[in-house]
């Protein structure tokens, strides 16, 4: 797979969290995914990201930087949202945040096999 291929596979990727098409994650994920080292499975991955839209109905996922080296993607994914509650054990109730995301991805067979990711918590700690 080309850089430019990686890059458009993964931007369908995000098209598909943003636009919640569940039912089509697993063209762009592993059955065996794993994330931050603990294999939890394309039902657990989806699981993970539907709570995350529970809790924060205004979740967009927009990419501020990307980075492709067949086969792996380095993105910064940039929030700007309304959690309801809780967000990373922090009270944001209702108020608005911006932070931002550093994720590494490898792909097996065209697909999302292993996440890695950062999340800026000290930037939510520090809007509060």
């Amino acid at each position: 797979m080309t850089d430019t291929e990686l890059s458009d596979l993964y931007r369908g990727y995000i098209a598909c969290l943003n636009s919640q098409d569940w039912p089509n994650l697993s063209n762009f994920v592993h059955e065996d995914v794993s994330y931050n080292d603990k294999r939890i499975g394309l039902s657990g991955y989806r699981q993970m990201l539907e709570g995350d839209f529970r809790a924060i109905p205004d979740l967009s996922f927009d990419i501020g930087m990307l980075v492709c080296e067949p086969p792996r993607v380095a993105s910064r994914l940039l929030f700007d949202c309304t959690p309801k509650g809780m967000l990373f054990g922090l009270p944001v109730n209702g108020k608005r945040v911006r932070f931002a995301e550093n994720v590494v991805y490898a792909f097996m067979d065209g697909r999302i096999f292993e996440v890695w990711s950062v999340i800026d918590k000290a930037a939510i700690e520090a809007q509060l």
